[in-house]
């Protein structure tokens, strides 16, 4: 199975009759395993919406979706979480991390909960910080780090369970342009080495930086403008 995401028809709906909001209005969407795509379009556009669907954050009203070759639609509560922490790695803008917790504990979390033995935790969790560029940061509190480098803690925990997908969403919205920079770096490192990455964002200098971008408008997928012949 190459695709990692794999959408059909896939609507969401909040609220009923006079007051139903149609936030997506039939997806089809396909990521390849190793892409990097940016998934992109203005406030209402629905990209929030999907990503809560792709993330396994929420479920769909009707439509298809396919999570690393498992049907994930339909599913709720103690199957959704399940899937979150095996297959999916988040990114979010503001860190998620537990202040009161080391660098390297937050790291290790999502094993904890996936039932993986205390000393693979730990070793793990070393090797990610090293991945991500802040080994010395192991023993430190999220307080006593940079935003790019609690961001950095972010991407190694969302890496733990070795994830299907690695899910950004406008992970560099709290971060000065130079970080930015160099977390987006990151980003594109870990595409080369082979990982697939959906990173949404409003910014199109960033989506620029992707390998594809799907571009949502009204809750539909704006098809790319035909070139003039």
């Amino acid at each position: 199975m190459n695709a990692v995401i794999e959408t059909r028809g896939l609507t969401k709906v909040f609220g009923l009759n006079g007051n139903a909001v149609h936030a997506l209005r039939g997806i089809d969407v396909e990521v390849a395993r190793g892409e990097f795509v940016a998934l992109v379009g203005p406030s209402g556009s629905g990209k929030s919406t999907l990503m809560a669907i792709l993330g396994c954050l929420d479920s769909p009203t009707a439509g298809s979706y396919s999570l690393d070759g498992q049907p994930v639609e339909g599913l709720t509560g103690s199957a959704l979480a399940r899937i979150r922490n095996e297959k999916v790695g988040f990114v979010f803008q503001t860190y998620n991390l537990l202040p009161k917790a080391s660098v390297v504990r937050n790291v290790e979390l999502p094993m904890l909960y996936a039932g993986v033995g205390g000393r693979e935790r730990r070793e793990r969790a070393l090797e990610l910080l090293e991945k991500v560029g802040i080994p010395e940061k192991a023993n430190r509190l999220p307080s006593e780090l940079s935003g790019g480098q609690r961001q950095r803690v972010a991407i190694a925990r969302a890496l733990a369970n070795r994830p299907a997908l690695l899910l950004a969403d406008e992970p560099t919205g709290a971060l000065d342009s130079r970080t930015g920079a160099e977390v987006l770096g990151l980003f594109q490192a870990l595409h080369r080495q082979g990982h697939t990455v959906v990173l949404v964002t409003h910014d199109p200098s960033i989506a620029a930086l992707a390998g594809r971008r799907v571009e949502l408008y009204d809750g539909l997928v704006r098809l790319p403008e035909a070139k003039a012949a």
